[in-house]
């Protein structure tokens, strides 16, 4: 890991208004040392008093900063022009060194699409290839939650538009600490940052950067995933695309791509491992689940009602509640849980 010094230097650098990874590498260029481009840039003490609050807050929270010499540094995205010189990363980070594989879509994906995204994170992190996405409600969720249905660590990393510490959706939390615990969340912002419209556009960006390849689920014809296969076909990543039916509208960003031959059709894992089926176990609840959904019916349950009913915590059953609720078989309401 750099020393102390040399991150507060180069955070100095990137920190500064107008300084992304393009300028970061131009002002490098120009002046040939980071002592020279500091100079150039006379950095306000405000500037310089907010990078180390930064550096302080990370220490606190166990969060990393990884240059993109570091090892940890992920191997595809160390790659591309213009990447991210610093990135900060919470979680493990053994994640960071593994064959990935992105998988993204829609946020309004259908109960179908996502329990087939799920279905085949699982069987990529079985395999031991990490899980990337962005930790969106829907087809990300899903790709995220099917991850960590796989024994061990290091299965998948969710990629944040805003600091790595900064949670969104809050819907997610519970997904978030979980990540936490088995693989690891990365942002190229700051600490505390508070993202806007434009940074996940720069978050699509890494999601198909660090992925090796990208599968494409249920998007409409304009949207973000579309932009993040966009960007994989530029890194020189495959993109696969699951077809849907053509009524439907998130059914045009996957169709249309397997059309134009920009992507690959993708029917399930078979298409990545021979001889694979997907396990029976990822095709059914487990029995957690199902007895969970056995207790709620159509007047609403709250989580700490649920717990007590089951004889479990509520920290134990937010997952259960979360693939439940992703696979359509219930929804939260205000006052709690009702079945579908």
């Amino acid at each position: 890991m750099n020393n102390m010094k040399s991150l507060f230097e180069h955070l100095l650098i990137l920190r500064s208004p107008g300084v992304g990874p393009v300028t970061y590498e131009k002002l490098l260029g120009r002046f040939g040392s980071v002592e020279a481009v500091i100079e150039s840039l006379n950095p306000s003490q405000d500037l310089r008093d907010s990078i180390m609050r930064e550096i302080d807050t990370a220490a606190q929270m166990d969060i990393k900063f990884v240059f993109d010499t570091d090892e940890f540094y992920p191997a595809g995205l160390r790659r591309l022009k213009n990447h991210p010189p610093i990135l900060t990363v919470r979680g493990n980070m053994e994640t960071l060194r593994h064959e990935s594989v992105a998988m993204v879509g829609t946020r309004h994906a259908t109960a179908v699409g996502m329990e087939f995204v799920a279905n085949m994170a699982t069987a990529f992190a079985e395999h031991n290839i990490c899980v990337v996405s962005g930790m969106a409600m829907g087809t990300d969720s899903a790709a995220h939650i099917g991850a960590l249905r796989a024994k061990g660590e290091t299965n998948t990393i969710a990629v944040l538009a805003g600091g790595v510490d900064y949670i969104w959706p809050l819907e997610n939390e519970s997904l978030y600490y979980e990540i936490l615990e088995r693989g690891a969340v990365v942002s190229e912002m700051p600490i505390g940052f508070v993202p806007k419209g434009t940074n996940f556009v720069q978050r699509n960006r890494l999601v198909a950067g660090i992925g090796e390849k990208l599968i494409l689920s249920e998007a409409d014809l304009k949207s973000g995933s579309m932009k993040t296969a966009e960007f994989a076909r530029e890194y020189g990543r495959i993109v696969y695309a699951v077809p849907s039916h053509p009524a439907d509208s998130r059914a045009a960003g996957p169709n249309s791509l397997i059309r134009s031959g920009q992507a690959l059709l993708c029917q399930g894992v078979s298409d990545f491992f021979s001889n694979t089926k997907i396990k029976e176990k990822s095709l059914q609840k487990n029995e957690s689940e199902n007895e969970i959904l056995n207790k709620i019916g159509t007047v609403p349950l709250s989580e700490s009602v649920l717990a007590e009913i089951v004889g479990k915590s509520i920290s134990e059953i937010k997952r259960e509640l979360v693939i439940l609720e992703l696979q359509g078989l219930i929804e939260k309401q205000d006052n709690g849980y009702v079945r579908l």
